[in-house]
């Protein structure tokens, strides 16, 4: 009796801290698929966040064990393998199937729709924005096979392009190419955009990149693309069709701090961003089991929409004007596909538009 009267004071002190200090804390009757769904959700930004810390500690951890010539082998297959990351890198399609993908996938939930089909003969390059602080909804769509996208492109395969750096992260490398990664160099996305190799291969790229990240907040699309013409050349370069992709909702999964580009703490992620390639974002979303503050991503609705794709004449030597050309036709149908489609997935949509800096 006594220890059940000391329980339920110890409880009863909990919950007015709680009040007092604001914490939304989780329901206890919430069925186990939800439960699964955030447990998801939680390893994967863990696998973001700290994945590559926790593989480099790996490999030093064995090292400085019995286990050394583990190490050294490892290491040497890896500066063997280094550049398979520019060569169309080396999917797992059991890796890409994991029940983990479809969990994650759950959690938000994520779509991916299409506006066309499109041709499994020929070789694409998605431009994909906006990135938001992770990209919850590129990788979903395109990482794994969890929404499903060689069904609703019978006959094509997705190739998530990503920071050549994380390919030189020993383990951490493997899942990446695993999930079908391939390296952010015009080197790698001319390899996979060749039809003599392969075809029916999306390459998806990110257009904006952690410097977009930095501008991503709830109910924004402020998107980097006046300055990004290299994607444009490297597809008038293979001759591949450019198809506009926006994720609507990528913004609202995370409430990252206010950062105006005029205040202190831009200048330091730009700093940051420049030294290391990599935004220092805080992904300000949930916990475990609070509402409140953690860095889960929110349970929002992400819906990731496939445009048509724009032809684009091949040309291995194109000339400025002529890349600006094609810049400036990509740009006015990647306003038509976010116009024309905001209506069935943002809520607010007659004050939501495109900002294209």
């Amino acid at each position: 009796m006594v220890i059940s009267k000391v329980f339920e004071n110890l409880v009863s002190i909990f919950k007015r801290i709680s009040d007092i200090v604001g914490v939304q804390w989780a329901p206890t009757d919430i069925p186990m698929n939800r439960r699964l769904q955030t447990l998801a959700a939680t390893g994967w930004i863990c696998l973001v966040l700290f994945g590559e810390a926790f593989c480099i500690y790996v490999l030093i951890a064995l090292v400085y064990s019995s286990y050394w010539w583990l190490a050294i082998v490892y290491c040497v297959w890896m500066m063997n393998d280094i550049d398979i990351s520019n060569k169309g890198g080396r999917r797992s399609e059991w890796v890409r199937n994991w029940s983990w993908w479809s969990y994650y996938r759950d959690y938000f939930p994520i779509k991916l729709v299409k506006t066309v089909d499109l041709d499994p003969s020929r070789n694409y390059l998605f431009a994909v924005f906006p990135h938001g602080v992770i990209s919850c909804g590129a990788f979903g769509a395109f990482a794994t096979n969890a929404l499903g996208f060689s069904k609703i492109f019978p006959g094509m395969t997705s190739s998530l392009i990503t920071l050549r750096g994380h390919f030189l992260v020993p383990f951490f490398r493997d899942l990446v190419l695993a999930l079908g990664g391939t390296a952010s160099s015009e080197e790698s996305i001319l390899y996979n955009l060749d039809c003599k190799r392969n075809k029916g291969n999306c390459s998806v790229l990110i257009v904006g990149g952690a410097a977009e990240a930095l501008d991503s907040h709830p109910g924004e699309y402020k998107v980097i693309l006046n300055r990004r013409k290299g994607f444009v050349r490297v597809a008038m370069k293979s001759g591949a069709p450019l198809v506009p992709v926006v994720s609507f909702g990528e913004t609202d999964v995370f409430r990252p701090f206010n950062n105006p580009e005029d205040g202190i703490l831009r200048k330091i992620q730009e700093k940051i961003r420049q030294w290391t390639g990599i935004s220092p974002m805080f992904p300000i979303g949930r916990g475990m089991f609070q509402y409140t503050f953690g860095v889960i991503p929110l349970r929002a609705p992400v819906t990731t929409v496939v445009g048509a794709p724009m032809e684009v004449q091949k040309n291995l030597d194109p000339t400025p004007e002529e890349i600006e050309a094609v810049h400036a036709e990509f740009k006015k149908r990647l306003i038509d596909l976010f116009e024309t489609e905001k209506s069935k997935y943002l809520p607010n949509q007659q004050n939501v538009h495109l900002t294209i800096t």
